[in-house]
């Protein structure tokens, strides 16, 4: 077992570390280049000679990549949709919509795939960071082999700016002592503005990173779709003043449309009404746009519903009132997405840039969520609610829809119809529901058709071929000292002036959870997986996706050669690509987190934030916090040491003279503790408290000063396996309170030396 206080693994020195090790995150690669000058005795005698400056061809355009998080096919007006995107529809409608675009189904893995240019389990991101286990295609640790599109881009003489999420470091590096070279600025952008871990931000209260930097909260009110427009049009803006006519790489990864889906009511009361008629209406609405738009074949049916999705006109007016305002929240959001992105497109345009930028965008990086329930869910209510008891809930609750302290996500009955004309949704790599998604291309100098539709086949793994062709950019042989790997996706620049233009991309996989399927020249086998099956008896489907293009005849049984045949290709298609162990989550497994292995870990005041999800409680066991402190006397108050905020999670801290433990569980479920004696002692002091978890899902707090126990209590509930939205700080408590007795940052007015925490050993939970 690790005891995390030596120096170099604890958090003593992380500052220093931190700081030291920001200059060579950020360097450009520039091995000193020969001398061509000419050396004399004297000034007069030499000729100078600087080094050459990697520049890119005159003239090379601006390239913008952007990504929107959880959206299905027939969300947008731009495919269709009844939700207003008038910034989107006018980049398609001055650009191309590609119809036959693809992800991987689920978030980190679009991400890795779509920043390499490779399959994502070939980059060892088959999964989550927070699913990582010990093989080549799930270990999370993407290879420098296979440089990312700002790694590239950098050699070719480009700035290169990420906002937004990444959600692709291992956990064990989201520490403030790293190792920091696969955080954004590890992978080629010098900058970044966004959330490095997990994959949702509160959007209201955003945990952000600059850098590799904790920004501090701001509590300034701000949505986080206007913070990274505003820092995208500040980094376009400071790199055109620089002096240079060097071209930018700008990524922008919006949290939006993912859970929490949270908005002013500005933007969500422009829908109110709109959604009334429900989702089986709304089903059929968007797909008559769709093909009236051309972005489906005329010819094209609604699927029958999903399982468990009930008929509109079955529900409760109660029922009806709550999921039509979750839908108005969704599209408010989405629609004041679009707003921002319109802003950042804007100024791109009054500086004059526009015209020298191709822009991408994928609508998506998977299928609509399918993770709000039948029924939604307006707030964290915890673990072990029925469906009745969240839908009772979400009723009384109805107000706090898209608010700041709400935690939204809309029933599976929206996220069906947002997924229009497909079946299933996001994480059922076996559906075109959870892999197929819009693109946008955008590129006034290379675009001859305006307004274009083009159907070829494509996957996310092609933008990045895709992009350095049209712009002329060339892969070095070696970057950053690592010999390149070949890409695996292909390029479309073919197809960009050619709406005729036969399919390049011929065979794809793809695969989560153990759910798969293999597309190869227009047919397509897949096999939905339930979790804790064996793999050998999943039932598998076959499709002609050229003449039935959202899945609804099954072929399996009219032609099993042609199964048999694209079973075997994904077979040597998972080889290749590290696809193999499967994997449902069944499998014993603890968080890959730096402190898994802890017996102790020791926290010192003036550290940044330690990310929840790779943090010191992100695996559930028995813990205790031991602050040594120096109280200053009885008016000593603030925040020893706290984790999360509203939505859930604990805090230590002294107020009114009394030591407080407050653990929450979500829902506004707290369980308050507090000292039994009058005061604490004044000066020097050790201040403790121990948290034991029992096997039935309780636990107790014991509270201590200097050794003597001073308070006692049952928590009946304990929070599972959460990963929050805040994370852990020490002498305050961040962005919203924890306790409900003070107003963050609720900062420490005595003295901390340091907080340690221990932990029991053997009392790690295998996360299922």
């Amino acid at each position: 077992m690790k005891n995390l206080s030596f120096p170099v693994k604890t958090l003593a020195l992380a500052a220093m570390a931190w700081m030291g090790s920001s200059q060579l995150v950020n360097a450009q690669y520039t091995p000193a280049q020969p001398y061509k000058g000419k050396i004399g005795k004297t000034i007069k005698e030499t000729t100078e000679s600087w080094p050459e400056r990697k520049k890119a061809a005159k003239g090379a355009p601006n390239v913008v990549w952007i990504l929107l998080d959880d959206v299905g096919y027939g969300a947008i007006s731009t495919f269709g949709g009844l939700i207003n995107t008038p910034n989107l529809d006018s980049l398609a409608n001055n650009g191309l919509r590609y119809t036959n675009f693809h992800t991987t189904a689920i978030c980190a893995p679009t991400r890795a795939s779509l920043l390499t240019g490779r399959n994502s389990h070939s980059v060892h991101m088959g999964l989550f960071p927070e699913t990582a286990i010990g093989t080549p295609g799930y270990d999370s640790q993407m290879p420098f082999e296979k440089a990312t599109v700002a790694e590239i881009l950098k050699e070719n003489g480009y700035n290169t700016f990420a906002l937004g999420k990444w959600h692709i470091t291992p956990l064990v590096d989201l520490t403030p002592a790293g190792p920091f070279n696969r955080w954004p600025t590890g992978r080629g952008f010098e900058q970044f503005y966004g959330f490095p871990s997990r994959g949702s931000i509160d959007q209201w209260h955003p945990e952000l990173w600059e850098g590799i930097h904790r920004i501090k909260d701001q509590q300034d009110g701000k949505h986080f779709n206007e913070l990274i427009a505003d820092k995208a049009i500040s980094y376009v803006s400071g790199q055109g003043s620089g002096g240079s006519e060097k071209p930018f790489f700008l990524y922008i990864a919006t949290g939006a449309g993912h859970a929490p889906h949270q908005v002013a009511k500005e933007w969500s009361d422009k829908y109110k009404g709109k959604f009334d008629d429900g989702w089986d209406a709304y089903r059929e609405k968007v797909l008559a746009n769709q093909i009236r738009l051309g972005v489906v074949p005329k010819n094209a049916k609604i699927p029958p519903r999903n399982p468990g999705v009930k008929d509109w006109n079955t529900l409760s007016a109660d029922e009806k009132k709550l999921y039509a305002r979750f839908m108005e929240n969704y599209a408010g959001f989405l629609e004041y997405t679009d707003h921002e992105i319109g802003r950042v497109i804007k100024h791109l345009k009054e500086s004059g840039q526009l015209e020298n930028t191709l822009v991408f965008v994928s609508v998506g990086d998977n299928g609509a969520s399918k993770e709000g329930t039948f029924v939604g869910t307006v707030n964290n209510y915890g673990t072990g609610i029925t469906e009745d008891e969240r839908l009772k809930k979400n009723i009384e609750n109805i107000d706090l829809i898209g608010s700041e302290f709400s935690k939204v996500n809309y029933p599976l009955g929206w996220a069906a119809a947002t997924n229009v004309p497909f079946r299933h949704w996001k994480s059922d790599a076996n559906s075109e529901g959870g892999t197929h998604n819009p693109l946008i291309v955008f590129y006034p100098k290379g675009i001859k058709e305006k307004g274009g539709i083009r159907n070829q086949y494509g996957h996310v793994s092609d933008i990045l071929p895709t992009t350095l062709e049209l712009i002329n950019a060339k892969v070095p042989e070696t970057i950053n000292g690592y010999k390149q790997d070949a890409f695996e996706g292909t390029s479309l620049a073919y197809s960009l002036n050619d709406a005729s233009a036969k399919d390049r991309h011929l065979v794809q996989y793809y695969e989560i959870r153990g759910s798969r399927s293999i597309y190869k020249d227009g047919w397509k086998a897949g096999s939905l997986h339930k979790k804790g099956t064996d793999f050998n008896e999943d039932t598998w489907e076959m499709y002609n996706v050229k003449e039935d293009f959202n899945e609804i005849n099954d072929l399996a049984a009219q032609n099993p050669a042609k199964l048999k045949e694209l079973r075997t290709l994904f077979d040597t298609e998972a080889t290749k690509y590290n696809v193999f162990p499967l994997k449902d989550g069944t499998e014993p497994f603890v968080l890959p987190t730096a402190y898994k292995d802890a017996d102790r870990v020791i926290l010192y005041p003036g550290q940044s934030t330690i990310v929840d999800v790779g943090g010191p409680f992100a695996i559930k066991k028995s813990f205790s916090i031991i602050a040594d402190v120096e109280l200053r006397g009885v008016e000593t108050e603030g925040v020893l040491l706290s984790r999360g905020g509203f939505e859930g999670g604990l805090s230590f801290f002294v107020q009114n003279r009394k030591l407080n433990f407050v653990y929450a569980v979500g829902d506004g479920e707290k369980y308050v503790i507090t000292s039994e004696r009058a005061t604490l002692p004044t000066g020097k002091a050790q201040l403790r408290a121990d948290v034991k978890y029992d096997q039935n899902g309780s636990g107790v707090v014991s509270l201590f000063a200097n050794n003597d126990k001073i308070g006692e209590s049952k928590i009946e509930k304990t929070t599972g396996a959460v990963y929050l939205h805040e994370g852990i700080n020490v002498g305050i408590d961040d962005l919203t309170p924890v306790a409900d007795t003070y107003k963050v940052p609720f900062a420490f007015t005595g003295k901390i030396n340091k907080v340690v925490i221990e932990y029991n050993p053997g009392q790690a939970a295998n996360l299922k």
